[in-house]
Parts: structure tokens; C-alpha cells; sequence
């Protein structure tokens, strides 16, 4: 299992449409952003927490928690290795639950509660990922790109919380700072995706080579995964 991760905005749905279209043997799971999205008299959860998250942090948090446990453990079932899975529990806990601790809020009696959720939810149950593709970018590209996709709710989203939420990611995948041990060791690729890619046939050959090289060098269990290209190069790294 692979799991895609990156700030709003940063081009994994994007990114995930390219790689089912050219790397067949890939399989490909997107992030369950519809069931945050249920009305709930004329307004979904997600809603609620943009328009106020002093209010709806932990809910909306727990909620995410719940169904990316219960996506992830349905998905580590299935035989297929290579898969990518859009973001995952961990960049839930390591970046947004926990950016809203930081930023007060989540109280420490609901952070105490969420931290109970999952170490029961996930520590106990949840297998290791094979590895992390990090889709990096600026916090004024996702800004942009949000604004240009135009998708409900996120109009209201500040830039500050998008810098917020890359040095979140920053810190959990490239520095490692205060992950789970078991994590340490799981390699990383970083992918610049700061230029848009989707209509550069250039930029797509680049990145989708350095997907199948990172999962071809870093899975062990088959090598049936190739790079589209004989010279391209992997970036992936790990960090120790």
C-alpha cells in the first residue's frame, strides 16, 4: 500500500486520474470526500468546519479518523500491492488533527479523546505503508488551484491555513518529527508539482516515471512495475 499525501490543493485527485489512465498496473483509491459532504439540513460537516472550526474541529476530525480507518483496513485486506491510496489516517492525525490542537481548535480534553481514537483505531490495527508519495507545493499554488476548482466550501479557506497545513506535512514526512516508530523507516517520495502537470505531456512522463521507479525499487514483492522510460530518474529518499 502507497499512500499519496499533500497539502489542499496540491493536485492528487489530478494526479490519481493520471495514474489510472497510464499505469494500469496500479490500482487507485480515492480519498471518501463525499460522506463529508452529507447534507445535514442544507449543509454538510465539511461546511461546518470551514465556517467554523472552533466548533466542529473534533467532530469533523473523528469523523475522518472513522472512515479512513475503515477505507484503510478494507483496502490492506485486498491482495493487490501495488495500490495508492488518496491521503490516509496518518496525515489526518499528523496534520490536520493535530494542526487544530496547535491552533486551539481542539481542546486538550477533545485532542486527549482523539488520541485515544487513534491508538485504538489505528496503532492496533492498521498495517505499515510500503510508502509515502508526497506531492509538494507551495501554499500560494494550492491556494490558486483551490480558487480556480472551485469546490464547495473551500472559497472560505484562508492562505494562512494552507501554510499551516504544509509545514504540517513537512514535518511529518520529510522531517519525521514525533511519528509513530514504525514510520521512521518507510521511504518517501517527494514530487515537485509546483508547475502544473495535468496538460504537460513533459511534466506527467516525469512524474508518473518517478511513481513506478519508487514503487519498483521499494517493493520487493514484484518488479512488474517499470518506469515508462529507460533514463528516469527516482527521487525518492528515505529519511533515518
Amino acid at each position: 500500500m502507497y499512500l499519496l499525501e499533500g497539502n489542499m490543493g496540491a493536485g492528487k485527485s489530478t494526479l490519481l486520474a493520471l495514474v489510472k489512465q497510464h499505469l494500469a498496473h496500479l490500482s487507485v483509491v480515492t480519498e471518501p470526500v463525499d460522506c463529508w459532504h452529507k447534507s445535514d439540513q442544507g449543509s454538510s460537516l465539511l461546511g461546518h468546519f470551514y465556517q467554523d472550526q472552533q466548533r466542529w474541529s473534533y467532530t469533523m476530525e473523528k469523523f475522518t479518523l472513522i472512515t479512513r480507518v475503515r477505507e484503510y483496513l478494507k483496502e490492506s485486506r485486498q491482495s493487490t500491492t501495488h495500490k495508492i491510496m488518496e491521503r490516509s489516517i496518518y496525515s489526518g492525525y499528523y496534520c490536520f488533527a493535530k494542526n487544530g490542537y496547535l491552533q486551539g481548535t481542539m481542546t486538550e480534553a477533545e485532542w486527549s479523546a482523539y488520541n485515544l481514537w487513534f491508538e485504538f483505531l489505528v496503532k492496533e490495527s492498521c498495517k505499515t505503508p510500503t510508502g509515502f508519495i508526497y506531492l509538494y507545493t507551495t501554499p500560494d499554488v494550492c491556494f490558486e488551484r483551490m480558487h480556480k476548482r472551485k469546490r464547495s466550501g473551500e472559497e472560505i479557506v484562508p492562505l494562512s491555513y494552507l501554510q499551516e497545513l504544509h509545514d504540517a506535512h513537512e514535518m511529518f514526512l520529510i522531517h519525521k518529527n514525533g511519528t509513530l516508530a514504525e514510520l521512521t523507516n518507510v521511504p518517501v517520495l517527494r514530487l515537485d508539482v509546483c508547475k502544473e502537470f495535468a496538460n504537460d505531456p513533459q511534466e506527467t512522463t516525469r512524474i508518473l516515471n518517478e511513481i513506478s521507479s519508487f514503487i519498483a525499487q521499494t517493493n520487493q514483492e514484484t518488479i512488474c512495475a517499470q518506469p515508462l522510460y529507460k533514463n528516469a530518474e527516482s527521487a525518492y529518499f528515505k529519511t533515518l
